[in-house]
């Protein structure tokens, strides 16, 4: 399937501001923003964090299987796809990370 028809599976995001991922000292190594050009993002690893706990290697592999398509072009092109590089980077064996949701007001 493609990353689209996965995408129509995935919870929605409406609640959500943002996501922020938390290396294992607590400090915030990236957020994803629910703003026009990462909501699919933020969607992805919304549904990682409310299924697995955290992006470990498990969700990685998950959520690349997710990206579909996306996940290809990122394995081709590094540095384009920085939230699919960061699940690369974790099923590979970087450090998980925990998710802090910050909330729409």
């Amino acid at each position: 399937m493609s990353f689209a028809e996965n995408l129509k599976k995935l919870p929605g995001i409406s609640h959500l501001a943002a996501i922020n991922l938390l290396d294992a000292e607590g400090n915030v190594v990236a957020s994803i923003e629910n703003k026009q050009g990462s909501q699919g993002s933020l969607a992805v690893y919304n549904h990682l964090a409310q299924t697995y706990g955290s992006i470990n290697g498990e969700a990685a592999r998950k959520g690349l299987e997710i990206f579909a398509e996306h996940t290809d072009d990122a394995r081709l092109h590094a540095g384009k796809h920085p939230n699919i590089d960061r699940l690369i980077a974790v099923e590979a064996g970087q450090p998980a990370l925990r998710v802090k949701h910050v909330f729409a007001i």
